[in-house]
């Protein structure tokens, strides 16, 4: 059942609102009428991302007195928490930095969160919690076996939120997404990362001529052509996700968990053929070994968040995200 757009504003802590994903967010709830207060310490996010004057607060997520004082001066009704870090072969080179990052920072934000008053949480989560042995596609009751150390940090603080929600009376939505590309379509903001490791991202560095060739990391999958499968959601129906999750809660809606995708996939070289046909460019494409943490195919069953939220994507077409990728990098140049 489709829920009703609040009838007053909200104010939102975005933490991580200078990031790709974040950013937008707080660019929708700007547009919708809601104010957006952004936590963000910079180390991976670009002030210049805020471009509608979102307030931003400059400092760590998991500061406990920060993130109350925030809360409290502005009076804050809802958290979204986008700061993490996010790089799956990191994340197995590194898997202290993701455990501190992403659950002790997380469980620091929640705790401060539920002390000062906050009603509604959402948190962003990620598909990858299933692991290799899900179905395609799979479905938020599917158990959960991740297999590297970003896809457990997820996992992990999943749990931590929804046990604190059942002993404290916090609301939540978990948002779990698959693979997030483009750019906002009036190109006012897009993935500024220049350690991004997303291939549409890398692909379109090639094709302005920031990246001399695109590695395809595995060809022995078991996929139709033996590249990873994976589905890409447009940046812009992802944040209108969050709006949505917000809007089922503040209007009394329980708390839940709901996959972000599409509901079907494309491989590694099908992207790069989408690619070399938008922008008449072939790239330079070398075959690599699988990278560690890497699963062969991960897709979405969307259903439950188009029933529940009455989500309705507007960008559900590769060639739309390949275009505003690249229109996007081109203007970085």
């Amino acid at each position: 059942m489709k829920t009703e757009a609040p009838k007053k504003s909200e104010t939102v802590l975005v933490t991580g609102g200078c990031g790709y994903i974040g950013s937008h967010v707080a660019r929708q709830l700007t547009d919708a009428g809601h104010k957006a207060i952004v936590l963000d310490n910079l180390s991976t996010g670009f002030r210049d991302l805020l471009v509608r004057n979102e307030l931003l607060v400059e400092g760590n997520c998991g500061d406990k007195d920060i993130v109350t004082k925030i809360i409290r001066d502005h009076h804050i009704t809802t958290v979204m928490h986008f700061a993490a870090s996010t790089v799956v072969p990191e994340s197995v080179a590194s898997p202290i930095k993701y455990y501190e990052n992403n659950v002790g920072a997380s469980l620091a934000l929640i705790g401060a969160s539920v002390g000062a008053g906050v009603k509604n949480f959402i948190f962003s989560s990620t598909g990858s919690v299933y692991g290799e042995a899900a179905p395609v596609p799979a479905s938020e009751h599917h158990r959960l076996d991740p297999s590297n150390p970003y896809s457990r940090s997820k996992m992990i603080t999943e749990v931590m939120l929804q046990d604190i929600a059942a002993a404290t009376g916090l609301n939540y939505v978990i948002l779990r997404y698959f693979n997030v590309a483009g750019a906002d379509p009036e190109g006012r903001q897009g993935q500024k990362s220049k350690s991004a490791t997303h291939l549409i991202k890398i692909a379109s560095e090639v094709v302005c001529g920031k990246r001399k060739s695109l590695s395809v990391f595995g060809t022995d999958y078991d996929t139709a052509d033996g590249t990873g499968v994976r589905d890409y959601i447009h940046v812009e129906d992802l944040a209108s996700a969050h709006l949505a999750a917000m809007t089922h809660l503040t209007r009394g809606g329980t708390s839940d968990t709901f996959n972000c995708g599409y509901g079907h996939g494309f491989s590694v070289l099908e992207v790069v053929k989408s690619i070399e046909n938008v922008t008449g460019k072939r790239l330079e494409v070398k075959l690599e070994p699988r990278r560690p943490g890497d699963i062969s195919s991960s897709v979405a069953d969307n259903r439950k968040i188009k029933e529940v939220l009455g989500w309705k994507p507007q960008y559900d077409d590769l060639t739309k995200i390949v275009q505003h990728a690249v229109r996007w990098e081109n203007s970085l140049i």
